[in-house]
């Protein structure tokens, strides 16, 4: 079950930004691609999660990220994205370096 996130006054004051300086990058950087795709290309999986394609690829073929085949097309559903990434936030030690 996905935990509430922090509200956006708290990570303004840890970040030592204005709320409404905060709140204008969050608009700023929404995403302008079609939010509502199941189904992504690898291309456009990589971009949300902020990798390339060569390297999600790869968690592809370990099956670290799920992905499925549509006729001869490689796509990532959306909710695999969103569930790798908090499998990575879980396994990650934020008190050691990387």
């Amino acid at each position: 079950m996905p935990q509430p996130g922090l509200p956006v006054s708290q990570i303004a004051q840890l970040l030592d930004v204005s709320e409404d300086a905060l709140r204008t990058l969050m608009a700023e950087r929404r995403p302008t691609g079609d939010t509502t795709l199941v189904a992504l290309t690898v291309t456009e999986a990589a971009r949300r999660i902020g990798i390339g394609r060569t390297k999600l690829y790869e968690y592809v073929s370990s099956g670290e990220i799920a992905s499925v085949k549509i006729g001869s097309l490689r796509r990532i559903p959306a909710e695999a994205v969103n569930e790798f990434l908090a499998r990575r936030l879980s396994a990650t030690d934020f008190g050691a370096a990387a």
